[in-house]
């Protein structure tokens, strides 16, 4: 170590306001990288690069870091028990101080590693990196005076179309988009009535023109849901403009959601320009419908604008572990009672045997509907073993099916707790800005 004063025979950390003594031998093979980067410091420069500050009198080297974090990092690298978190402390503040000073989160303990994972992953899913205020060091300093103003436009842009509370300019969009999805939905509905589609087929005897084509003839319902789309177009294609990673757009499930629900309008347009109205296709007519039902992803769209939606979405993704469990143990219940109710009301007295439970596969079907206590009753036992088999079916799924319940409830009020403050966060920024 060249730098530093002269004959001193240790050197002093100073950590938040604790202090410790090492000697400079030990400073040289150091576990933690950041402090072993100092025996190799020449300059007050190089210093400066690795600590905040340094008294050369008192040969001390300062770091703005959070002290109690540190002991507990101290006494891992000096062999004294397994690394965990520090108490009342934050994991991703913790896991910070570890990168810090050169450890990685393969050294905590297993059960932190889980937590941290965790911790990680609900943040990442409600706080991305692109979340307004969250900014990089780079991205807060502009390169040039016109990038500055650039870059407030296009980060004001971006929370107007992503974050329907981010200010006044938002919710009106937002409102705007809930009332297309509204309006789409509707005109979806009323096609379906066999009012509506006899007076769309006396539309198309008087005027064989396409409704997709231009002209006076068109139907409305097919100028209403032109307009919607044109909508819908315009605020994807805006979004996608003004957001700062372009592969991170395209992956996002409602953007994808966004793409299933318009592209089905273009490609059935294609069709009918290309097949035209009176086609062996069009009479058949099975494509078109299944792309003109397929609108009705519209609806999740909503998820944009109402927490309660954002919540449902999330809770899913959480609690895709429960989920699976939920189906396993509902596949597992599903094969045992099958082949049981199969065997007890056809395969021992095929003259009294009864037609609904001919395989296993049918038999499938009631154990479904009884464990979720539907029970349609389009097929029942009736058979005295086949009815106690059939009671315990229904015992035995309400247990299975309220034993995952617990954990996806605190997930779902988890959610909830969250999103409701990231929204009040939005909502005094709007405040904010009105009153401004």
């Amino acid at each position: 170590m060249t730098f530093g004063r002269s004959g001193a025979a240790s050197v002093v950390l100073n950590v938040g306001g604790a202090r410790y003594s090492l000697s400079r031998e030990l400073l040289k093979d150091f576990p933690l990288r950041r402090v072993s980067r100092l025996h190799g410091c020449r300059s007050e420069r190089d210093v400066l690069e690795v600590c905040d500050d340094y008294d050369r009198e008192r040969n001390e080297y300062f770091f703005d870091r959070h002290s109690e974090a540190f002991g507990f990092i101290l006494l891992y690298v000096r062999g004294h028990g397994k690394l965990r978190f520090a108490p009342r402390m934050c994991e991703l503040s913790f896991y910070n101080e570890m990168i810090y000073w050169g450890l990685e989160g393969a050294h905590l303990e297993y059960c932190c590693q889980r937590r941290l994972d965790d911790r990680m992953s609900d943040t990442y899913t409600f706080y991305s990196a692109d979340e307004p205020g969250v900014l990089g060091r780079d991205e807060a300093r502009p390169s040039g005076a016109e990038a500055a103003p650039s870059r407030r436009w296009l980060e004001r842009m971006r929370r107007t179309f992503e974050e329907p509370t981010s200010s006044l300019a938002a919710q009106i969009l937002a409102s705007v988009s809930v009332v297309f999805v509204i309006v789409s939905m509707v005109v979806l509905c009323a096609s379906t009535l066999p009012d509506w589609r006899n007076a769309a087929a006396d539309n198309r005897s008087l005027d064989d023109r396409s409704r997709y084509s231009a002209g006076p003839g068109r139907e409305p319902s097919g100028i209403i849901e032109a307009i919607c789309i044109g909508w819908f177009t315009a605020e994807c294609i805006v979004r996608f403009i003004v957001s700062k990673n372009k592969c991170e757009f395209v992956k996002r499930p409602l953007n994808i959601i966004d793409l299933l629900a318009i592209t089905p309008y273009y490609i059935s347009v294609l069709m009918t320009v290309f097949t035209g109205e009176n086609s062996q296709l069009q009479r058949a007519g099975v494509t078109l419908r299944v792309l003109r039902m397929m609108r009705i992803f519209w609806v999740i769209k909503l998820a944009r604008h109402f927490i309660g939606l954002q919540t449902l979405g999330l809770t899913l993704k959480r609690c895709y572990r429960e989920m699976v469990m939920l189906l396993v143990f509902i596949c597992v219940a599903m094969a045992i009672f099958s082949a049981l109710s199969q065997l007890l009301e056809h395969g021992l007295d095929l003259e009294t045997s009864n037609k609904d439970f001919t395989s296993i596969p049918a038999a499938c079907w009631w154990v479904i509907i009884s464990m979720t206590t539907v029970g349609y009753g389009d097929m029942y036992p009736i058979t005295v073993p086949g009815r106690i088999l059939g009671g315990v079916c229904v015992v035995s799924g309400i247990v299975l099916l309220a034993l995952p319940i617990t954990f996806i409830y605190h997930s779902f009020v988890q959610c909830y707790h969250e999103l409701k403050f990231r929204s009040a966060r939005y909502s005094r920024s709007l405040s904010t800005e009105f009153l401004n």
